[in-house]
């Protein structure tokens, strides 16, 4: 739990940390910057796998626990007092970069670890109730980076957050690391692993025997592709995505968007592991393919739910008042600027898209049906784009921000930039479409970690099982919110970016009916 509260502080200040490590772009590519600083952790625990993995076969579970703990909360600390872009420049977010793969390197030997640990004390009847704690208490770090995340805020201005408050989370953090050291020292080897030591059974080359022999390769495989990779992609959209989408796409503040989701947590985190005990009772198959295929069908309509409940006036106005750019398409750039340095104002199609993507607003585009300049429809509302071609550079300033000006008021008065008002909200349908979102995903965090803790044999468990778990969710899960949100700002779809889970969940569902086995009863020795 303390390991991922530390791990989790990144993805729910993400916001924060793009204003103060990436300020030198502009703010929509500077929060995917963030998202995507946040994914490097992800990208980086396959590597993490393999290190610790292989150490944890040769050496022991216990010991590996020591190492990965110390590294993730020495790096969260230094987080919270590193010098912003405002200080020492550039330097700022390359070492935040650093950090965020310790961290990655350090939670990529740590999950499978841990589920392996905990499987090899369970009894074997109840092997998915117990394992089902190891992502029930991740989703509780998560809870409880929320709940000091929101007391911070709440005793203190907004502003002064914004400024410095964001870093006490970090901070504090190194409290949890000196508990959680002291915890781990009083543990002992796990059962398993004495035995195959007793008896001279470890594995000399435990990366070769799982990834050089393809009996065990396609074992990993199936369980990257028909197990990981779906929990994986319903997890992060159920969690951060949901988060992030109430915050900034639903324009919910940040204090309440924390609140309703923390409540929602607290209420679903429960349902990890039921779904861990009916996995006992049931198999673990089902509910892998289930969860999956409901995640499938079910996003889309949970999403749009999601939006008319915390933001009436929004959806609203998005059904009612439609915003179409009418243009010809061959004019129309992608609205993507990694480097910051890409001009949107060779077009008349990238000057009303550029500042609809700025500005977060949902849109098509439509073909002009017949030639002439581009348009931005808001509602009844017409409004003629600048033409480039036609104007010098201060003229052209002139009109895009004349252009702008009127294309404020118009969404104004349809209700688009109206941020979501509290009396409106209504919170019990917003806590009850999270829930679901949640518990969707809980039905395959209960199981899948027996699953994969079942497949493979005890002398390259850690290994061969920390690979396709760090590749699900580090590569699928972790870059889910930085794909998905630059999938939102080139399309102008709000909901465009659910596609990136929606078809991980399905083709993973395929996978499992067609080679995951069921591995309830099997003995893991």
């Amino acid at each position: 739990m303390f390991e991922w509260y530390d791990f989790y502080l990144y993805g729910s200040l993400a916001g924060f940390i793009a204003s103060h490590f990436f300020s030198g772009v502009n703010e929509t590519t500077g929060f995917i910057f963030a998202l995507a600083a946040f994914a490097v952790g992800f990208i980086v625990r396959p590597l993490g796998a393999l290190i610790f993995g292989r150490i944890g076969d040769l050496h022991g579970r216990k010991n590996t626990f020591l190492v990965t703990l110390a590294l993730m909360g020495s790096s969260t600390f230094l987080v919270g007092v590193l010098p912003d872009y405002a200080s020492i420049g550039i330097a700022a977010p390359l070492i935040l970069v650093l950090l965020r793969i310790v961290q990655g390197l350090a939670i990529g030997g740590e999950f499978g670890g841990a589920i392996i640990y905990v499987a090899e004390h369970a009894p074997a009847a109840a092997r998915g109730r117990h394992t089902s704690f190891i992502p029930a208490t991740a989703t509780c770090g998560l809870l409880l980076s929320l709940v000091v995340i929101m007391t911070t805020r709440s005793v203190m201005t907004p502003e002064a957050f914004s400024h410095w408050g964001w870093r006490v989370p970090f901070v504090i953090s190194v409290f949890l690391l000196g508990i959680s050291l002291w915890v781990r020292l009083k543990l002992h080897e796990s059962p398993v692993f004495e035995q195959l030591r007793v008896e001279g059974a470890l594995s000399k080359a435990p990366l070769a025997e799982a990834f050089m022999h393809w009996q065990n390769l396609k074992i990993v495989l199936i369980a990257l592709f028909g197990n990981v990779a779906g929990q994986a992609v319903l997890f992060y959209t159920s969690t951060l995505y949901a988060y992030f989408f109430l915050e900034r796409m639903a324009k919910v503040d940040g204090f309440t968007a924390t609140a309703l989701f923390g409540c929602a947590l607290a209420l679903s985190a429960p349902l990890i592991l039921a779904f861990g005990w009916l996995g006992d009772r049931i198999g673990r198959r089902p509910l892998v393919i289930g969860s999956a295929v409901l995640g499938t069908i079910f996003y889309f309509p949970l999403f749009g739910a999601l939006l008319s409940a915390a933001n009436p006036v929004l959806a609203h106005a998005q059904q009612t008042s439609p915003v179409i750019v009418r243009a010809d398409p061959n004019d129309c750039s992608l609205q993507f600027d990694p480097v910051g340095r890409k001009r949107f104002d060779t077009s008349g199609c990238d000057i009303v898209k550029a500042y609809l993507a700025h500005a977060g607003i949902r849109h098509r585009t439509d073909r002009l049906t017949a030639p002439g300049p581009a348009r931005l429809e808001i509602g009844p509302t017409a409004l003629i784009a600048p033409d480039p071609a036609t104007l010098r550079d201060e003229e052209l300033a002139a009109a895009i921000a004349a252009f702008q000006a009127r294309a404020q008021q118009a969404l104004d008065a349809a209700g688009y930039h109206s941020g979501a008002n509290p009396v409106t909200i209504n919170r019990p349908r917003v806590v009850a479409i999270l829930v679901a979102l949640l518990g969707i995903s809980t039905i395959s965090l209960g199981a899948y970690a027996a699953v994969l803790v079942e497949l493979f044999p005890a002398r390259i468990r850690y290994s061969a099982l920390s690979f396709p778990q760090n590749v699900g969710n580090g590569w699928f899960g972790g870059l889910l919110p930085a794909v998905a949100f630059a999938i939102v700002a080139a399309t102008g779809d709000i909901f465009a970016g659910l596609w990136y889970p929606v078809i991980i969940a399905g083709s993973c569902a395929v996978v499992a009916l067609l080679a995951l086995p069921e591995t309830r009863g099997r003995s893991i020795r």
